[in-house]
């Protein structure tokens, strides 16, 4: 039933674009969206941390001007998903390999919506973690490509393992649920401005960014949970500890990017035999909310990609 909002007004994204609820296998109630255009195939674009399916109007139309039909999702514990806490502004997770169940849900319900095969991969930051859990466990697309993945936390080597015991230790003591040491309720984007941000090079992209949040307040939310933080150390230790799968990656990262950790990108994507990594010049961390320029390069550069 297509009874799920979605914010075209303010996404700039193709008029057939339609929301709709769906249930993980926990019960977990879920946001999706569907752009059905396309004769190429379907992107599934797995988001970031704080992110929602609206930031992703303006690649959804960059694909269907490609000729991609193109799904999103509201990962659970933001956007217009259950949250997973009283506190509505704490990005929470109990355990990353939650989000799977997410995922699995997208899948059945692109499969059911019946959008064009073959599937394609566009995983933004948090996205590419759990996509490369998902690699590893034979997720059905045909190329990949990750967006500045959170293949490591930028922390500092002689701090991390106190993070990790400060973490592990406030949550046998019930402390789980709050927000990590140094976050709070705000986002990131209400409580930076332009010319302190680390996201964007682009002043269109970033104003895109604040109009999202502040004409539709309940999309956004704060810092992450201790748990959250606990999970994400332990799943991508977990991940950079494997062998990357023999499957077809293109791995993108601003030439200026400051949110996560090239050096672990960068050494894990040469353990990658069938990857190849490429720096998009005069970008940060959000690629796709760089401007026009950027924005084309980068969805010309995919598209050569995918269709090679």
């Amino acid at each position: 039933m297509n009874d799920a909002p979605l914010y075209a007004d303010l996404a700039e994204a193709p008029s057939d674009g339609y929301a709709i609820w769906a249930e993980a296998a926990d019960g977990v109630r879920l946001r999706l969206a569907f752009w059905p255009r396309g004769d190429k195939g379907t992107v599934l674009v797995l988001p970031g941390r704080t992110e929602f399916i609206e930031k992703y109007g303006r690649t959804a139309q960059e694909f269907a001007q490609r000729g991609y039909a193109m799904a999103c999702i509201d990962w659970r514990g933001q956007g217009l998903s259950d949250r997973l806490v009283p506190n509505r502004q704490i990005g929470h997770v109990e355990h990353f390999r939650d989000y799977q169940s997410d995922l699995q849900a997208l899948l059945k319900a692109a499969a059911k919506a019946k959008l064009p095969r073959p599937y394609f991969l566009c995983a933004h930051s948090m996205g590419g973690t759990i996509a490369l859990r998902a690699l590893h466990e034979n997720l059905d697309v045909v190329k990949s490509v990750f967006s500045a993945p959170m293949w490591g936390l930028l922390i500092d080597p002689l701090w991390r393992p106190l993070v990790q015991a400060v973490a592990a230790g406030s949550r046998t003591v019930g402390l789980g649920q709050e927000f990590a040491p140094g976050t709070g309720p705000k986002n990131y984007i209400a409580s930076h401005e332009f010319e302190d941000n680390s996201l964007t090079s682009s002043r269109d992209g970033w104003d895109y960014m604040c109009r999202l949040i502040n004409e539709h307040p309940g999309l956004e939310i704060g810092g992450p949970s201790i748990q959250w933080l606990y999970a994400a150390l332990t799943e991508t230790r977990e991940l950079m500890s494997m062998t990357p799968p023999l499957l077809d990656l293109l791995c993108l990262v601003g030439s200026d990017e400051k949110v996560v950790d090239k050096k672990d990108m960068a050494e894990y994507m040469e353990r990658w035999p069938n990857g190849q990594l490429s720096i998009v010049t005069g970008a940060r961390h959000e690629i796709f909310m760089e401007s026009p320029e950027i924005r084309k390069r980068t969805h010309d550069i995919m598209d050569a990609f995918f269709m090679a």
